[in-house]
């Protein structure tokens, strides 16, 4: 089978289920495992490659979607050059991949016509039963079959050890900067899962834009800056801009639980939070070990996770 995937998380399931030799393409963001790197990709974004400034991709992002503009596109004529039988795709976002829908139209012009499976997950059991539906499609049930066995064994030796503490911290998740956004879909699930109570984000539903001020009223002991797209290094460096930049960030943020004692750290989102695949659950034992020091989880990969400051300085 022929395979093209058009999200990098759904690359990264593929890869588990020992579909990598099938895959024929991938998209630009295809970066996991290191061999996804090396196939042909099918998709550009339209935003310029070296543009990282959280405040300005959000206003170019803006400006594409009220302009009726994709943020990505797709390359027909390599495509009918590979001839897939099977499109991987997703609906879930559209800021995230080419849409199912201007999938499926180009598919239709394909030939032969492939078939175009859109894996739309917004829980972390759907996130699950996506590896299960790929797999199906694939055949490869029973490597789906053990894959997401091996994954729920993590999840429930979490909610065993989680079950034995006592205090659970506010936690505040967000998923964008500058404007900051709260994280949505399966991180609060997340949340609540490793021991902690999200007193922002809804399980399930779409992430949002907050204010500073909102994140400083929810009182966090907690907060986790897992910003779309960014890695580690990317991450502190965007925080550092917005520190030093004058009035980004609200003085009161210092009065916060979590920047007063220090519980604000930067994670790799990119690999462990945003991407609706297999990783999450390492996510999940990072989170885990973020708000439960003593449990004894599993080992936080490196490059993963880096406390940081909100404060300026001046008033740390």
């Amino acid at each position: 089978m022929r395979i093209v995937s058009l999200l990098p998380s759904l690359t990264e399931i593929c890869f588990t289920l020992g579909l990598g030799h099938q895959l024929v393409a991938v998209t630009h963001e295809c970066d996991f495992p290191e061999s996804a790197r090396q196939l042909p990709h099918v998709t550009r974004s339209i935003l310029p490659d070296d543009l990282t400034d959280s405040r300005e991709i959000d206003r170019q992002v803006t400006a594409a979607t009220a302009a009726g503009r994709p943020l990505y596109e797709l390359d027909v004529e390599r495509l009918r050059q590979l001839q897939p039988d099977l499109i991987l795709t997703q609906d879930l976002c559209h800021v995230c991949a080419v849409s199912a829908d201007e999938v499926r139209r180009i598919a239709s012009s394909l030939e032969p016509v492939p078939d175009v499976v859109s894996i739309e997950p917004s829980t972390l059991g759907g996130v699950i039963e996506s590896i299960k539906t790929i797999g199906e499609r694939a055949d490869r049930r029973a490597t789906a079959d053990a894959v997401i066995a091996a994954l729920n064994q993590r999840i429930e030796r979490i909610r065993e050890q989680v079950a034995r503490t006592e205090h659970r911290n506010r936690v505040v998740c967000l998923e964008w900067l500058d404007p900051p956004m709260v994280a949505g879909h399966w991180v609060p699930e997340m949340v609540e899962i490793a021991g902690g109570v999200d007193p922002l984000g809804t399980p399930g539903e779409r992430s949002f834009e907050v204010s500073w001020q909102d994140v400083i009223d929810a009182e966090p002991e907690t907060i986790v800056l897992m910003p779309c797209g960014y890695d580690l290094q990317e991450t502190v460096a965007e925080v550092d801009r917005l520190v030093d930049q004058s009035n980004a960030i609200p003085p009161t943020i210092d009065l916060t639980p979590a920047v007063r004692d220090g519980h604000v750290c930067a994670v790799d989102g990119s690999a462990y939070f945003s991407r609706p695949g297999p990783r999450l659950v390492a996510g999940l034992e990072m989170l885990t070990g973020i708000l439960h020091a003593e449990l004894a989880v599993s080992h936080t990969p490196r490059g993963s996770v880096e406390p940081v400051h909100l404060a300026p300085a001046s008033v740390r």
